[in-house]
């Protein structure tokens, strides 16, 4: 009996210790300086294109704003600060309303649906899509590797994004699935944002 009573006792410690974790408060992420915010979005465009390229990113109360304007007709995104990995993008400023319409799509809370929007307004003429090949950049890692000074993330990863609208694998002699050894493949094969994927190895040993 002495043995089931502190079972039971042991097992109401640790069910309070558990119930105590879930409803401790988790303080906010802030919000980067807009130069720190600058540095990590310009990671993600070719050295080339970082000087001239306009940013956006947040404001101190964490609005979408634009941080600095560019020169040379590219844009990049600063990461999400609130979330605990870290994307930066960077693409071409033909690609813009076809990426902020998705944006905007994702705060109305139509981040499934978005796809389909984009795609019956682009139909109807509604929203511009280069119909040539863009190129689209991408940055990431945790958050809490990342070096404010630099704007570098520690073990970031990198990945490339080619839109072709329409286009089939067939068509450009890849496949059209996925793989973790770096090597192009085509994905959304023959819809209005079908795009060539190059994924650095993640985990792949040469």
């Amino acid at each position: 009996m002495k043995r089931i009573i502190s079972f039971l006792m042991l097992a109401s410690a640790m069910l309070l210790h558990v119930q105590a974790q879930q409803t401790k408060e988790v303080k906010p992420r802030a919000v980067p300086a807009a130069d720190v915010q600058i540095k990590v979005a310009l990671q993600a465009a070719p050295t080339e294109f970082r000087e001239g390229a306009k940013v956006y990113g947040y404001s101190p109360e964490g609005k979408f704003v634009t941080l600095r304007e560019g020169t040379n007709g590219y844009i990049c995104l600063a990461p999400d600060y609130k979330m605990s990995v870290y994307y930066a993008y960077c693409y071409p400023e033909s690609l813009d309303p076809f990426m902020a319409r998705g944006r905007e799509l994702t705060a109305e809370g139509k981040r499934k649906q978005r796809d389909e929007i984009r795609e019956a307004e682009f139909k109807a003429g509604k929203l511009k899509i280069p119909q040539t090949p863009s190129m689209l950049y991408g940055y990431w890692g945790p958050a809490e590797d990342l070096n404010p000074e630099t704007g570098e993330i520690k073990d970031a990863k990198r990945r490339y994004v080619i839109y072709v609208p329409y286009a089939k694998a067939a068509d450009y002699g890849m496949s059209n699935k996925g793989n973790n050894i770096g090597m192009p493949w085509l994905m959304d094969e023959g819809t209005y944002k079908a795009h060539i994927m190059i994924t650095p190895p993640l985990d792949h040993q040469h």
